[in-house]
């Protein structure tokens, strides 16, 4: 690697996923009933089972790996109701008054992981906290004032202005956000999943759905078995029971962050954005002593994430950490190993805001909750209270804001601009192969290469045995992309991603890539 990374770092392993596991469950091996199906066993789905299971609702969660073993992991976990978009932006799209429905919904989910952690008796290191939002060198101070005047215009009037960050380095002018929190993600879900199970809930893991269809009573195919419930929940990032109604109003991102060991107290505790395009986030995570480890004894975490790209179009991963880990070095110079480094899908919605509700142009016990927009874990908090009370015939002030089928008249030009990189995208079926045979491709990594009219991925492993798939994604037949970094097999067009093997690990897409005997 380029980069100088510790010893004990995996690849790509989140700071989460190597600090907690979470409880093994196993199967589905039965045919089952239940009032409500959730599939997806992370922050939304996980929240969504427990908030229902507490309701007296049955549950049934299934999930196709792992509990949490998606995008989940792989979040920074900013609990902040200062939009990712900004003020100015959400402003723009929704108005004053939606933007205002928008932060005390942000905030209400940051209560509710609160109450939840203290109604559990979980230690998940919550902990309330201030943001700052300060300028990147390139900006003018005006962008600040802009800002702060759109955010109290929107409600968010305790926000300040402050000549600088509280950091080492003089940020210059900034925004103070107060009431922001952090907490440890995994921590969290694996005390939500022994509660739902102690309210009757069931889950299970290694549980891959097939199809789902809507009607009086849903029925949820997975493998030989079938599950019908009064209401299903699909909870999978993004859904893959729909085509194209709501993938045309998303499009996915890759981030990427790394961890990096800095002395106690070192760097004041709270959440910091700056104003880059991309910008870079930051936050703190505390490590209690650990001699067996490495006899170190406590220490923090900076965790410093930025550089996205869109999924798919770009293969230069290690050099976005490397910059990553420059940044950091440049403002945080008490910075000790790097330790982690890891990446994550997004996807960024074109008004800013998680599609949650009842799945368009299906059954009206079908409901999806996808589109993250850089807030993963406050959108999948609320995703669980709304769909809660929407399950439950409940009014809920939010059920418009977030509806899947909304229209945003002032957010056209940002969709026309995602979509008209989407269509570029179907160009790749009409280019040459990178290589032109399988004997170019080096151990340990992949490439594409055509065969008559149609492409083939070739991943040649370690060992040297040659794995050949169809490079055609499945959801809607965009060409897949090698992505070096995380030795996976991306899909340009709708975020689609794939094991070097071709199995499937993030939709819209629900199977693998065909293999191709070589």
């Amino acid at each position: 690697m380029e980069r100088p990374i510790s010893a004990r770092s995996a690849r790509s392993e989140s700071v989460w996923a190597a600090t907690q596991k979470m409880p093994r469950c196993g199967r589905l091996l039965i045919n089952a009933y239940a009032d409500v199906c959730v599939v997806g066993g992370g922050i939304a789905g996980l929240t969504t089972a427990y908030l229902l299971s507490k309701e007296g609702k049955s549950v049934i969660l299934l999930d196709d790996g792992k509990l949490a073993g998606g995008m989940t992991q792989a979040t920074t976990a900013h609990l902040s109701n200062e939009i990712d978009d900004g003020f100015v932006e959400m402003e723009r799209w929704h108005g004053a008054a939606k933007t205002r429905l928008a932060i005390e919904s942000h905030g209400a989910a940051i209560d509710c992981i609160e109450r939840i952690a203290t109604e559990l008796a979980v230690d998940c290191e919550f902990h309330r906290l201030d943001g700052y939002l300060f300028l990147a060198p390139e900006h003018d101070e005006r962008l600040i004032d802009d800002e702060l005047a759109a955010a109290r215009r929107c409600g968010f009037t305790n926000a300040e202005k402050l000549p600088r960050a509280p950091l080492d380095y003089d940020t210059g002018p900034c925004i103070r956000y107060p009431h922001q929190a952090r907490f440890h993600p995994l921590k969290y879900l694996a005390a939500l999943t022994r509660a739902v199970k102690s309210q009757g809930g069931r889950i299970y893991a290694n549980s891959h759905v097939d199809a789902i269809e809507g009607g009086p009573t849903a029925r949820i195919d997975v493998g030989r078995h079938t599950v019908r419930a009064g209401a299903v929940v699909v909870a999978t990032n993004t859904p893959f029971n729909d085509l194209v109604a709501v993938h045309t109003k998303q499009a996915p991102y890759m981030t990427y962050a790394i961890g990096a060991r800095v002395p106690t107290s070192s760097v004041t505790d709270a959440l910091y954005w700056d104003t880059h395009e991309p910008y870079h986030y930051v936050r703190l995570e505390r490590v209690a002593s650990n001699p067996q480890s490495d006899g170190r004894g406590a220490h923090d975490l900076l965790i410093v994430g930025g550089e996205d790209h869109k999924t798919g179009q770009a293969d230069d991963a290690d050099q976005r950490h490397a910059r990553l880990e420059t940044w950091a070095r440049a403002r945080f110079p008490m910075i000790e190993d790097v330790e982690f480094h890891w990446g994550g899908q997004c996807l960024e919605t074109v008004d800013g805001l998680a599609f949650i509700g009842r799945n368009p142009l299906d059954k009206d016990n079908v409901y999806i909750v996808t589109g993250d927009s850089g807030m993963g874990i406050t959108h999948g908090t609320i995703a669980g209270m709304l769909l809660t009370d929407l399950i439950l015939g409940r009014t809920n002030p939010w059920a418009e804001l977030y509806d899947p089928a909304r229209k945003t008249p002032a957010a056209a030009g940002r969709f026309l601009h995602e979509a008209a990189n989407m269509a570029v995208q179907y160009t790749d079926w009409l280019t040459s192969g990178e290589v032109d045979s399988a004997d170019e491709v080096l151990p340990a990594s992949g490439a594409i290469l055509r065969s008559g009219l149609t492409k083939v991925a070739v991943y040649r492993d370690a060992g040297g045995a040659v794995h050949a798939m169809s490079a055609v994604c499945p959801h809607l037949g965009c060409i897949v992309r090698w992505n070096p970094a995380e030795s996976t097999w991306d899909c340009p067009c709708h975020g689609s991603r794939f094991s070097a093997y071709g199995e499937l690990i993030n939709g819209p897409a629900n199977s693998d890539l065909e293999p191709i005997d070589t």
